[in-house]
């Protein structure tokens, strides 16, 4: 492959998919998810792009499935789960699946993928949240694995100096997971005060096409009030 590729989790909808729409057209695509159904649509539908359904909290097949990887320039981490609700009823059980896919999946894939990204000087995107600068009440286990995360790209960008690390966090965005938010909030959706998700995905394009003299290193996106 003589193109840049890029390997997206996470999009099979929402942030993930629309990431991967506007890399299709400079970059050979890598779509991870679960629903590979919805994989292989989207794959269909992009030049040069192939499903990569693989569970990222199972650490064998996660370290099978980056042991076939020949190249990789960017990596983008959009897969994430919210559950939200105060401290006092949130379990140890809550608490690991929060932190299991939000940190603990990133951190494993970016180090199996780290000789990879290392040979081409290549770019970590973190898409992270507001949450990840701010905690709010019912949304402290979310919270605490954002600002994890928004530590382990700090961490990552001081050590691995050649490559480039970018920590993206949005606003409430219209997407299948906002909505299970708002349910979450017993609150109405209301799309029309929420970013698009190619909004975030512009964002993230202009971070990894950005001029080799360039990092963007953290980019925050609110809605814009409408």
């Amino acid at each position: 492959m003589s193109r840049p590729v890029a390997l997206i989790t996470g999009a099979s909808r929402g942030i993930g998919a629309a990431v991967a729409r506007v890399l299709a057209p400079t970059h050979d695509l890598l779509l991870g998810g679960r629903d590979e159904e919805a994989l292989r649509e989207l794959a269909g539908s992009l030049d040069s792009a192939r499903p990569w359904p693989v569970e990222l909290t199972d650490a064998d097949a996660l370290a099978a499935a980056t042991a076939e990887l020949t190249r990789l320039d960017v990596l983008v981490h959009s897969a994430g789960i919210a559950e939200l609700g105060p401290l006092a009823e949130a379990t140890a059980d809550v608490w690991r699946r929060t932190l299991d896919v939000n940190v603990v999946a990133v951190a494993e894939l970016t180090r199996l993928t780290l000789p990879l990204l290392r040979a081409h000087r290549g770019h970590v995107v973190l898409i992270n949240s507001g949450a990840g600068l701010r905690a709010n009440p019912d949304w402290g286990v979310y919270a605490a694995s954002k600002f994890a995360l928004r530590a382990f790209g700090d961490a990552l960008r001081a050590e691995e100096e050649d490559l480039r690390v970018t920590s993206v966090h949005p606003g409430r965005v219209d997407t299948d997971m906002q909505r299970g938010v708002r349910a979450q909030e017993n609150g109405d959706y209301q799309p029309h005060l929420y970013l698009h998700p190619d909004s975030v995905a512009q964002a993230v394009v202009t971070a990894v096409n950005a001029g080799d003299d360039a990092h963007f290193t953290e980019i925050v996106v609110r809605p814009r009030p409408r």
